[in-house]
């Protein structure tokens, strides 16, 4: 097994999703990024220990080389990497950069309409437009900040 099926093992066996793996130039760091999607608020400090903890058992068991683990969650502005995250967030803004350019244009933002036909499907302020999805280069979504008011501040 590669580093990563034994990270997705590991990260599913203890039902959270992989979302992101990063190396450092060197290898040194390995960044592991994970979501819990039926956690209304994300995963927290406790998650990402319980996983941390698991995961240096496992990649030293498998004598996986690194200086330092970091899991964190995958932040507001998540990356989409799947299928199936383009089909989760349908309905929501991100911002997308194509590999090969589309109209002259390689960014991209809008409203995700999910994927049809191995298409992702955005509304843009110039319309409807469709892209293949091996043509995604990044994709992450905008965060949203809910501004409430309580009492004279904002929290």
């Amino acid at each position: 097994m590669d580093m990563h099926e034994i990270l997705e093992k590991t990260v599913t066996g203890l039902g959270y999703e992989l979302v992101d793996v990063e190396r450092s130039p060197h290898g040194r760091v390995l960044r592991v990024f994970i979501d819990k999607p039926d956690k209304p608020r994300g995963v927290d400090v406790e998650d990402c220990a319980l996983v941390s903890n698991q995961l240096s058992r496992v990649l030293t068991v498998e004598n996986i080389d690194y200086d330092r683990l970091e899991v964190s969650s995958p932040g507001i502005d998540r990356p989409l990497k799947k299928a199936t995250d383009f089909e989760r967030f349908a309905g929501s803004e991100i911002t997308l950069k194509l590999r090969l350019p589309l109209n002259g244009r390689r960014n991209f933002s809008g409203v995700l309409h999910g994927i049809q036909d191995g298409r992702l499907r955005l509304q843009t302020d110039a319309g409807e437009m469709e892209v293949d999805l091996v043509n995604i280069d990044k994709a992450r979504l905008v965060p949203k900040f809910d501004m409430l008011k309580s009492g004279d501040r904002l929290v």
